[in-house]
């Protein structure tokens, strides 16, 4: 099974997503952590297959949430940065090579991008 943690600040939203992704993709497990504090101990255990990373929280944002992934063992290339803010604003706090993604949550267009990302790894789960 494909393992992905999900770290935001907004409830509804970790909610709404955890649920999309069970509804569409079965092999995919989603354990989400809506204070950045306590998610810090989830990336350390390891495991996961994919980390999607909010960009704007209370306490910890996502690069330094980022940045600590990647000092415990994550490869760049398995996490993702959302937020609400429009692509030039991303890609100037996350310039390509920083990681896999940064994405707008909000944009109809980037869910087709997660949605290629859970395809893949939901495929991957399939394999023995």
């Amino acid at each position: 099974m494909g393992r992905i943690l999900l770290i935001d600040d907004d409830p509804a939203f970790t909610r709404f997503l955890a649920a999309y992704i069970a509804d569409n993709f079965p092999l995919l497990q989603v354990e989400t952590r809506n204070n950045p504090m306590t998610a810090l101990h989830s990336i350390k255990s390891g495991g996961y297959d994919l980390m999607l990373i909010d960009l704007e929280m209370p306490a910890m944002d996502g690069m330094k949430l980022l940045n600590f992934a990647v000092s415990a063992g994550m490869d760049k290339n398995r996490i993702v940065i959302l937020s609400g803010r429009d692509a030039d604003f991303l890609h100037g706090v996350c310039p390509m090579g920083t990681c896999l993604a940064v994405l707008n949550k909000f944009e109809a267009r980037q869910k087709s991008v997660l949605d290629m990302v859970f395809n893949s790894l939901n495929r991957k789960a399939e394999e023995p």
